[in-house]
C-alpha cells in the first residue's frame, strides 16, 4: 500500500511540475483572492489581523477545490482511468498517494499565502509560525476529504460546479477549526481543543478513504 501511495503521489506531482498549473494559474488566483479579501475588510491593521486566519482558510479551501478538480480531470481523460484499473493497484494506496500529492501542493500554496497574510494583513510572524502545526493538520484533512469527494464526483457532467456543492459543507468544520486554531495562536489563547478536532477529522477522513475509495471509484 505504501509503495503504491508513493508511486501515485510521484506521478501526480510530476504532472503538476510539468504542467506548472500550480505556479502560473492556481497561485496567482490564491494571491489575488487573498488581496481582494484584505481590501474588502478594510485598511485598518487591527481589523485585517483579526480577519487574517479566516480569510486564509477560505482562500486555501478554494485553491484546494481547484487542485482536486484538476487532479481528477486528468485521470478522467480517455483511457486513463481504465488503464489505472487494469494495473490492479490497491485502492487504499491510490487514495493515500493522491491525498499526499494534494497535501504537498496545498502546502506549497499555503506557504506563499501565509507570506501574504503576514505582509498584507499584518498577522504576527511568530504567531504564524506557531500556527504551522494546526494548519498542516487542517491541510491534511482537506487533502484526504477532498480526495474522497473528488472521486465521488468523478467525471460527472458539471464536475467543476458539482464538486464545491459536495465538498464545501462537510469541510466547513475543518475550515472553522483551522481558523480558530490560527486565531488562538495570534491571540495567545489555548488551541488544544481545535488541534484535537483537526486530528480527529484527519484520522476520520483517512479511515474513510482507505476503506471506501475503491468502492467510490468503481461507482464513479
Amino acid at each position: 500500500m505504501i509503495r503504491v501511495a508513493l508511486l501515485v503521489a510521484g506521478k501526480d506531482l510530476r504532472v503538476e511540475l510539468r504542467s506548472r498549473v500550480l505556479l502560473w494559474q492556481v497561485l496567482p488566483f490564491g494571491v489575488i483572492a487573498l488581496l481582494l479579501s484584505g481590501l474588502a475588510v478594510g485598511p485598518r491593521a487591527s481589523v485585517t489581523r483579526n480577519a487574517a486566519p479566516g480569510l486564509f482558510f477560505v482562500v486555501i479551501l478554494l485553491v484546494a477545490l481547484l487542485m482536486i478538480g484538476r487532479s481528477h480531470s486528468v485521470e478522467s481523460r480517455s483511457g486513463t482511468r481504465s488503464s489505472i484499473k487494469m494495473l490492479g493497484l490497491d485502492p487504499a494506496g491510490v487514495f493515500l498517494g493522491k491525498a499526499l500529492a494534494l497535501f504537498v501542493t496545498l502546502g506549497a500554496a499555503s506557504l506563499v499565502l501565509l507570506g501574504g497574510v503576514v505582509v498584507l494583513m499584518h498577522a504576527p510572524f511568530a504567531a504564524t509560525l506557531h500556527a504551522l502545526g494546526p494548519i498542516a493538520l487542517a491541510l491534511g484533512s482537506i487533502s484526504a476529504g477532498g480526495t474522497v469527494y473528488g472521486v465521488l464526483v468523478g467525471d460527472a457532467e458539471g464536475q467543476a460546479t458539482l464538486l464545491p456543492v459536495v465538498a464545501l459543507p462537510p469541510l466547513a468544520g475543518i475550515l472553522v477549526a483551522g481558523e480558530k486554531a490560527f486565531a488562538a495562536c495570534i491571540t495567545g489563547t489555548s488551541l488544544v481543543r481545535w488541534v484535537i478536532f483537526l486530528a480527529v477529522g484527519l484520522i476520520a477522513y483517512l479511515a474513510v478513504g482507505i476503506l471506501l475509495y475503491g468502492v467510490a471509484e468503481e461507482s464513479a
